[in-house]
This record gives structure tokens, C-alpha cells and sequence, in this order.
């Protein structure tokens, strides 16, 4: 019932969004009188800061189009290798480029889109052959598909990493996950590397992910863990509405999920807008824009199977499976101990509010049989959770380890 509000408080917002739209553009004519009043600036900006928060969102475009290789511009183009209902494996070719590491980086299924990782693919296109996880938003995913749980997602990670072919060659095949999915990796690196898959990658990368939860947890695991299991199934699960493609089928609605994050920093947030707001007063274009080209992508929301948010709650949040030697793949045991030639490297952030200090680093403790020299860790220093990915620190501090990682393990 709460999805049905939702969507018609949704249509409202989009039509009021157009009509403040309308009205800016309105005050800001120049053939306008009133544009010219003292009141005319400053209800203008307001109507577009109220036009920018109320839009209605859909999923965004990566927009990678050129990449610099060696001082050379290379054009680049997104190519889809493996379609699956649930999630694609995006390619970013580089024309004109062969060879190199592969690089798979697989996006959070958390909510977002693969496109928040837009600036982790930017800075990694001229150093590796990038994939992406591309996952769907479950509301436009039809029934007849059927379910997706972290099984699923573990068996995804296996035949993606296949089609990219064996991990020999120049440069190997390499993992990097950001955030949620260092788990299904991790675990899909010891399924693989117990069968001896010959597309096992050479490393793997996990960045502020939450692999065990119980080393210095954050406000979002004690969310996690503060109420009952049926609590979450009687509360944030919801059933998609009739007007989209996936009617009928569970799902953790994205909203709900936009919703936890901003009520955690909502000063924050509340004055960004404000900042907005006054560089729109002052002409500053430049400035409103980054702002608003932030909360684009931020607020651009995907809905995930009730079937995997609930086992995720359960496995990694509730029950810590995966470091407590419980977690299963098929029925079938998961041993981080199988884990023998793969190379690990652990990033957190200092000022993570997501994943806290220790809860990526535990993977390496874990990877009882790994040589300690195929591990690394980096805390990165007055890094939160979005600059392990994002940003100028990702680009110039934390990028340049993953990069000399990869390298050292090709």
C-alpha cells in the first residue's frame, strides 16, 4: 500500500517540479519586468532549488565517451557482453586498445545504479580494460524471470568473470568491489578458487566493504541489527505497483533506502541546498550545477528483490556468516580458505560512516591459506565512504595503490 502512495505522491511532486520549472524560467526572462524586481532573483531560485529536489529521477547515463592514454585521446564505447535479467556486464572499449589487465568492477546492488561509480570507472579506463556490474532495477524486472538472492548474485559474478575469459594472458583478470558486493566477491572468489575455475581472477580488490560488521559498527549495522529479522519483512518490504513492468514482485523499494541515507545527514543535506540556493542568488552557475549534478546520481534510486535484501540482513548484518565459517553457496559451504593465488587487498576509509575500520580488513585474516605476501591493506587518511570511490582523493591517492596492486599481481 505504502509503494501505491508513494508513486502517486511522486506524480504530484513531478508535476509541481515542472510548474516551479516553468515559473523560474519565467522570472529569469529577460523580457520579464518582474525579472528585474528585487523579489524576482531570489523566488526564482527558490522555485529551482524546490523543481531540482521534487524531479521525478530515472536510471543516468555513464557518459563516458573519451579517455586519455598516454596523452593520446582514445574514444570510448559501452558495450554490453552478457545480458541477464537481473544485470548486464558492461564493457568500456577503448578503440584502438588491446591488452592490458580486465578489470571487473562490480557496482553495490544497495539501492543505486552502477553509474555511481562513474568517476571509479573514469579513472581506471586508461590504465585497464574496464567492466562493470550493471544491475537492474527489480521493479522493471517481470515475475516470470524469477528471483534473485545472493546466490544469484554469486553465480552472476562467476559467469561474468567467464565470459571475460581465463585470468592467463597479458595483464590477468582482476576484481574490484566497492562497498555490499565485497562480500558475494569475496565468497565468489573462494567458490571459484575451490573448483580451481580456470577464470578465477588474479586479485581482488574490496573497498569499504562490510565483511565482518562486527569490528567497529556504524550506525547503519546497528540499524541492521537493533530489530528483529520479521521486523524487516513486515516493514520495508513492499510489492511494485501495477504500472511497472515488474508488478506484483517483492521488493525493497530504492526509496526507502534514499530515505535511511539522507535522515542520517539530513544538516548535511538541508545545507547543501541552502548553498545551492545562494549561488543560484548570486549567479554562480558553476557551483549550483556540481550540486545539483551530486544529487542527480544521489537520489537516482533502484528498487532490490526482497529475496536478496532480507538474506543480506540475515547473512552479512544479523548472523556475520561469511567470517563465522557459515555462509553458503547452492547448500554448499563457503572456505576462505580456499582462497590460495588470488591476491587481496583491503581499502577502508578513515572517516567511513558506512563500513567501519576493520570490517574489510577482516578478509585478509580470513584467507587462512593465502601467502601474507598476496595481501595488502590501505587506510586511506580523513577519507569517508564515497571518497574511497569518488572524488579527488580516490583519483590521486587511493587509485595509484590499486593500480601498483594490480601490477604486482598480473
Amino acid at each position: 500500500m505504502f509503494y501505491d502512495a508513494y508513486e502517486l505522491q511522486r506524480s504530484w511532486l513531478s508535476s509541481a517540479s515542472a510548474l516551479a520549472t516553468a515559473t523560474a524560467g519565467w522570472l529569469n526572462d529577460p523580457a520579464n519586468p518582474f525579472a528585474y524586481l528585487g523579489g524576482g532573483p531570489v523566488m526564482a531560485s527558490a522555485l529551482e532549488v524546490f523543481a531540482h529536489a521534487s524531479a521525478s529521477r530515472g536510471k543516468p547515463a555513464f557518459g563516458l565517451h573519451a579517455t586519455v592514454i598516454d596523452g593520446r585521446e582514445v574514444a570510448v564505447t559501452e558495450e554490453v557482453v552478457v545480458a541477464r535479467p537481473f544485470g548486464d556486464l558492461k564493457r568500456f572499449r577503448r578503440e584502438g586498445v588491446e591488452g592490458g589487465p580486465k578489470l571487473l568492477i562490480v557496482a553495490p546492488m544497495s539501492g543505486h545504479f552502477a553509474t555511481l561509480l562513474r568517476g571509479t570507472v573514469e579513472r581506471m579506463l586508461p590504465f585497464a580494460d574496464v567492466h562493470i556490474t550493471d544491475w537492474h532495477d527489480a521493479k522493471n524486472v517481470a515475475l516470470d524471470q524469477g528471483r534473485f538472492d545472493l546466490d544469484d548474485y554469486v553465480d552472476y559474478l562467476i559467469a561474468f568473470l567467464e565470459a571475460m575469459g581465463s585470468n592467463e594472458g597479458q595483464g590477468g583478470t582482476h576484481m574490484l568491489a566497492v562497498c555490499q558486493p565485497s562480500v558475494p566477491s569475496l565468497a565468489a572468489v573462494a567458490v571459484m578458487s575451490a573448483d580451481a575455475n580456470p577464470a578465477r581472477p588474479k586479485s581482488l580488490t574490496m573497498m569499504g566493504g562490510p565483511i565482518d560488521t562486527r569490528e567497529a559498527p556504524t550506525a547503519v549495522n546497528t540499524l541492521a541489527t537493533e530489530r528483529p529479522f520479521a521486523w524487516f519483512e513486515q516493514n520495508v518490504i513492499a510489492t511494485v505497483p501495477a504500472c511497472h513492468p515488474g508488478a506484483g514482485r517483492r521488493v525493497y523499494p530504492g526509496f526507502l533506502q534514499l530515505t535511511g541515507f539522507m535522515s542520517m545527514n539530513l544538516g548535511n543535506h538541508m545545507l547543501s541546498h541552502w548553498e545551492m540556493f545562494k549561488h543560484l542568488v548570486q549567479g554562480d552557475g558553476a557551483s549550483a550545477q556540481a550540486t545539483k549534478d551530486f544529487y542527480d546520481e544521489y537520489r537516482s534510486v533502484a528498487d532490490m528483490t526482497a529475496e536478496f535484501y532480507l538474506q543480506t540482513i540475515d547473512v552479512v548484518f544479523q548472523e556475520h556468516k561469511l567470517p563465522r565459517g557459515m555462509m553458503t553457496h547452492r547448500g554448499r559451504a563457503i572456505d576462505l580458505g580456499a582462497i590460495t593465488d588470488v591476491a587481496l587487498l583491503a581499502i577502508e576509509g578513515e572517516r567511513d560512516d558506512i563500513s567501519g575500520l576493520g570490517q574489510t580488513k577482516a578478509a585478509l585474516t580470513l584467507a587462512t591459506n593465502l601467502p601474507e605476501d598476496r595481501k595488502r591493506y590501505l587506510m586511506a587518511e580523513g577519507v569517508g565512504h564515497y571518497g574511497i570511490f569518488n572524488g579527488s582523493k580516490w583519483r590521486d591517492r587511493i587509485a595509484p595503490v590499486v593500480e601498483q596492486f594490480i601490477t604486482a599481481n598480473a
